[in-house]
């Protein structure tokens, strides 16, 4: 028989839009205790925001204790439970990736959603603000519910050992994602691998998802071959999830025959649609497309010269494909197999990054890069751009 678990989730924000944070809580269903507490402070955002973001936040904290429960939803907000029960559309294009992302944590059998009065939603409203007061000093909230079970009076938080050597403490003074904080269990780890060479990699023209779909060149395939060896030798990847796009399912292959492991693909870990600037370089783009070049190069919103993709588009994609596979391999090390910008993107992401973040990385072809994904929803980026492999 399923377990059953209540999530209660609240949100709020000082100002609307203003500093904001959520809270949730999962408990037993049956005896009332309390198994679990999530909060953040998330910045600048409405009360609206700041709710879904407790409930993706209150939905993730019950999977990672059971994947197979079934949940019961609390909430005081009547937007967030008509809108999740499908009696309400979702209109506000800030809100429907959220209600997405809660979406696809569990299927749609195992949930239902309930409106509660204010005075009955205590716990997690106390959370949220618990958040946004520590995010006021400079602080990052800190549970004192350890995932699975109610902290004894008295008990010492426990501690999450660095359970890699590219684990680092966190700088004195700074708030510890991950390492230091109360154990939240065994990450979802992201093993990012970018694809290896094709023929268009080496004359740096731009090669998307709207292009040729070119394959792997010899020396693609022999960096393949090298990335595939070094993943084997340290035996830790569970998983392969691969873009759609034909150089990385060629390199997922690879890599996937020498681990013993079947391809998942994903379509959100597609590259960007470069449209009419695919196959281009940049110095043929600047030439032909001066304008637009300047301004996709100033802000994330404005897409390349004939109907491409925004990075802001590509990032509200890659997230959600983020949040299905850490609900889909929660406590597991996943290779995913994709491209430049879908792996700087999760890297930027992971650290809280503004978009212009994006320039100022480098990825070579058949490099790795590594994030790690926490019950409580921060990250930690464990490695970037690592190409010892190919040495």
């Amino acid at each position: 028989m399923a377990r059953r678990f209540v999530v209660e989730a609240d949100g709020g924000s000082r100002g609307n839009p203003g500093p904001a944070g959520y809270g949730a809580v999962v408990s037993d269903a049956e005896t009332g205790e309390t198994l679990a507490e999530v909060a953040e402070y998330i910045g600048t955002a409405t009360n609206n925001v700041a709710e879904y973001k407790g409930l993706v936040a209150g939905l993730r904290a019950a999977y990672a204790l059971d994947p197979e429960a079934e949940v019961r939803v609390r909430m005081d907000s009547k937007l967030v439970i008509e809108q999740m029960s499908g009696r309400w559309k979702i209109k506000h294009p800030d809100m429907r990736p959220l209600a997405t992302e809660a979406k696809a944590v569990f299927p749609a059998g195992r949930m239902s959603y309930e409106w509660i009065p204010r005075e009955r939603n205590k716990h997690a409203d106390r959370l949220a603000n618990e958040a946004m007061d520590a995010g006021k000093r400079g602080e990052q909230w800190q549970p004192k519910v350890p995932p699975g079970g109610t902290l004894a009076a008295g008990a010492p938080e426990a501690a999450a050992p660095a359970d890699d050597a590219l684990a680092e403490p966190a700088a004195a003074g700074a708030p510890a994602v991950g390492w230091g904080s109360a154990d939240l269990g065994t990450p979802a780890t992201f093993v990012l691998l970018r694809h290896g060479e094709t023929p268009l990699t080496p004359e740096k023209r731009f090669s998307g998802s709207g292009g040729t779909d070119p394959g792997l060149s010899p020396v693609g395939r022999h960096q393949a071959e090298r990335v595939a060896a070094a993943l084997a030798a340290r035996g830790t990847i569970q998983a392969v999830v691969t873009s759609p796009l034909l150089r990385c399912r060629e390199t997922a292959d690879v890599v996937a025959r020498r681990l013993g492991l079947d391809v998942r693909v994903d379509e959100g870990l597609r590259e960007t649609d470069f449209g009419a600037w695919e196959g281009l370089t940049f110095a043929e783009v600047k030439e032909r497309f001066p304008d637009d070049l300047a301004a996709w190069l100033a802000s994330s919103k404005a897409a390349p010269t004939g109907g491409g993709e925004s990075f802001a588009s590509v990032a509200r994609r890659v997230a959600l494909s983020r949040d299905k596979l850490i609900a889909r391999y929660p406590g597991r090390t996943v290779l995913l197999v994709t491209h430049v910008t879908p792996i700087k993107t999760l890297v930027r992401l992971a650290l809280g990054a503004p978009p212009e973040a994006l320039f100022r990385m480098e990825l070579s072809a058949a490099s790795l890069s590594a994030v790690a994904y926490y019950a409580d929803g921060n990250a930690s980026l464990r490695l970037l751009n690592e190409t010892a492999h190919l040495r």
